[in-house]
């Protein structure tokens, strides 16, 4: 079946999943040709906010292996200039997708404190450019994209790190002309990809925001992720990767957001919000057995988000990004911290969210007395937890105006 993608743009004809996806989100599968010529600059007469794809060659991987024919999805808002000077690259999160912001329609994007017309990142003013994720489903070659055999990847698809993921956004910007960005910026996972950008190609980054992040994944953040993963992996529709075409592991995936969403709130936000409320008439005590017992108000808040996200991404995916998220070290080859940071020449302003319990503040500390120079730590005061870099990123603008933007 095949269904139109589009993005306030022209439809594009990609092989869907078994379920549409959710409104405003680019449907995971298989991207085609088009919607860029290969190796070609966009046409300027695409509206902003509006995704399109780029063929950017074969890779070859940290892990050594090759991936063949890559396609980068990608969005962007605002002209770039005469000499190509006001570019900003936002990083998406995990699950994330391009759209950082409105553009031609009315769709919302979801950073949209931080990008769009007057906002810090002003898309009057910069040339704004958001790429999804190698392994990705929003548009970019992963697991669920074709194969040289015309068969979804599945449990071929390799394995690939944030370097990787660098390397191949580096590609993208050579065909869009940008030899280096004004700014790079991200939080969390993205913050992640901005810090690689700023060690990888230390001349093309002359500003970077690492927003809800430190310099690697920790014991504990693998742990967390890998279970995860584990749950994905463990479902009876799993088959190994290979489930395309038939059931999807949909149990596993919602159940590895449920995992995930509780390290992206503060306990005190979820005890405030639900405390130990029963789910409307659900009686969690009232149970004649195990099996017909009823919710807390906590456990059917994350039903929601765990399916939520299985209308819109794809299990593999989850996988994929997952681990390049997994393989996060700044350090990895480069010596010991400083030394791995010693290359950087941007401008850098890190920030932490003080109830974070997934990216410990103390992890962003670390990066700041690790960077070179004077770097200083801005706290984005949240009761949220880690989501508080998406929710409550409005708390940077005066430091984004003044640092980066002004």
């Amino acid at each position: 079946m095949t269904i139109a993608v589009t993005r306030q743009g022209e439809p594009v004809s990609t092989t869907s999943r078994s379920h549409a996806p959710a409104p405003g989100d680019t449907a995971p599968g298989s991207v085609p040709d088009g919607g860029v010529p290969d190796g070609g600059v966009p046409d300027g007469g695409v509206p902003d906010g509006t995704v399109r794809y780029l063929r950017i060659g074969d890779l070859e991987l940290e892990s050594g292996a090759r991936l063949p024919d890559v396609i980068l999805g990608y969005e962007t808002w605002g002209t770039l200039n005469a000499d190509r000077s006001n570019a900003v690259l936002i990083e998406h999160a995990l699950t994330g997708d391009t759209h950082v912001t409105r553009g031609a329609s009315e769709e919302p994007g979801w950073w949209e404190q931080l990008a769009g017309p007057g906002a810090p990142v002003d898309t009057d003013t910069y040339f704004v450019v958001s790429i999804n994720i190698l392994g990705g489903c929003y548009g970019s070659t992963g697991p669920s994209t074709p194969a040289p055999d015309g068969k979804p990847w599945g449990s071929r698809f390799p394995l690939v790190t944030l370097r990787d993921t660098t390397e191949a956004e580096a590609r993208l910007a050579d065909a869009l002309g940008i030899r280096s960005w004004y700014a790079v910026l991200g939080g969390s996972l993205g913050g992640a990809r901005a810090l690689e950008w700023a060690v990888s190609y230390p001349d093309r980054v002359r500003r970077c925001a690492v927003i809800s992040v430190g310099t690697s994944s920790t014991a504990e953040q693998i742990a967390f992720a890998q279970a995860q993963t584990l749950a994905i992996r463990q479902d009876p529709n799993f088959n190994g990767g290979d489930y395309y075409g038939g059931p999807e592991p949909e149990a596993g995936l919602a159940l590895a957001r449920r995992i995930a969403h509780i390290t992206y709130r503060s306990a005190a936000e979820l005890d405030g919000r639900f405390g130990r409320n029963a789910q409307d008439s659900e009686a969690p005590l009232e149970a004649g057995s195990l099996a017909g017992r009823g919710r807390y108000q906590v456990e059917s808040y994350l039903d929601h988000q765990g399916n939520k996200l299985v209308r819109r991404f794809d299990a593999n995916s989850y996988i994929a990004i997952t681990e390049a998220l997994m393989s996060h070290d700044i350090s990895r080859g480069r010596g010991a911290l400083a030394e791995a940071l010693a290359p950087a020449t941007a401008e850098f302003l890190v920030a932490a969210v003080d109830s974070d319990r997934l990216y410990f503040p103390a992890q962003s500390h670390a990066l700041a007395a690790a960077l070179p120079g004077d770097v200083a730590v801005h706290t984005i005061e949240a009761p949220i937890g880690h989501d508080g870099f998406l929710t409550e990123i409005g708390q940077l603008n005066s430091q984004l105006r003044r640092y980066f933007f002004g």
